[in-house]
């Protein structure tokens, strides 16, 4: 298993790497558009669509998402962002505590529904943070990944109490609270290098964020983007819990599939970007 975990992962570096750095925009959006497709199949699947039509719904995405890519004006993609953020707030969030509806209904259609605009929303945003530039898209994205790793190890060293134990027991509150310093004190340094020895890395969000707003309400941002990445995990989680599944596809194998490795950041993004707007 790890052995495969290796090799997916350096197949997915050799191929994303070159699509973010050489600039190219066509293989870029190609590239996101397949996994706007996997993503929505994916999605599809976790709300109770039979395959065959979940496959239709992933291709629909996909087209959907490249055509409107190419077509939508800066402010209706703002409002996007915006409508994603408040989903997350008052629609997705509270599931976490009061749960999902059944499998099958109305109201899961529904949220299926939602569900799949705040992935669109999602990778919406990766395409508008990677125009600023790839390095700005990339200081978000590390956020989440340095929130997860932090998690991890001091959930693993000090983890006593669960976080949601019915639908992630293997999560901690002192696993996220470390994840969160973990945040707060990497982007600090980095804004403390960035103003000093390593000036590349003004071009990121976190040094952005202080500049503009200063130290305190930057913080506070960092800290709601790392609250938020967890609430994301913890959602698909639940969805794939109520579906009875352990991954939401084996489209990477060792990984699972495009929502298992993006769960954290489908809040994130146009969190991020909505507040980039702002910048």
């Amino acid at each position: 298993m790890l052995k495969t975990r290796i090799i997916t992962a350096l197949v997915l570096l050799a191929v994303l790497l070159p699509v973010l750095f050489f600039n190219y925009f066509p293989a870029f959006a190609l590239v996101v558009t397949l996994f706007v497709g996997a993503a929505v199949w994916e999605g599809a699947r976790l709300f109770g669509l039979g395959e065959s039509r979940a496959r239709v719904a992933g291709f629909i995405g996909g087209a959907l998402f490249i055509a409107l890519m190419y077509s939508a004006k800066p402010g209706a993609v703002n409002a996007l962002y915006g409508v994603a953020a408040l989903l997350w707030l008052i629609r997705y969030a509270p599931t976490l505590g009061l749960g999902l509806p059944p499998l099958a209904g109305a109201a899961n259609w529904s949220l299926a529904i939602t569900f799949t605009f705040a992935v669109f929303a999602a990778f919406f945003a990766l395409v508008g943070l990677y125009l600023k530039s790839p390095l700005y898209l990339l200081s978000v994205m590390v956020l989440v990944w340095i929130a997860d790793i932090g998690a991890y190890f001091s959930g693993k060293a000090f983890g006593k109490r669960k976080l949601a134990p019915s639908i992630s027991p293997g999560k901690s509150w002192e696993g996220a609270i470390g994840g969160a310093i973990a945040v707060l004190v990497l982007a600090s340094l980095s804004v403390i290098l960035a103003n000093g020895a390593a000036p590349w890395l003004q071009d990121t969000f976190a040094w952005k964020l202080q500049a503009r707003f200063g130290w305190v309400p930057a913080l506070l941002v960092l800290l709601v983007i790392v609250i938020f990445s967890v609430i994301g995990d913890l959602f698909e989680s639940q969805l794939k819990r109520r579906a009875g599944i352990k991954d939401s596809s084996n489209l990477l194998p060792g990984h699972g599939g495009v929502l298992d490795r993006v769960d954290a950041l489908i809040p994130v993004l146009p969190m991020a970007a909505l507040v980039t707007s702002w910048l």
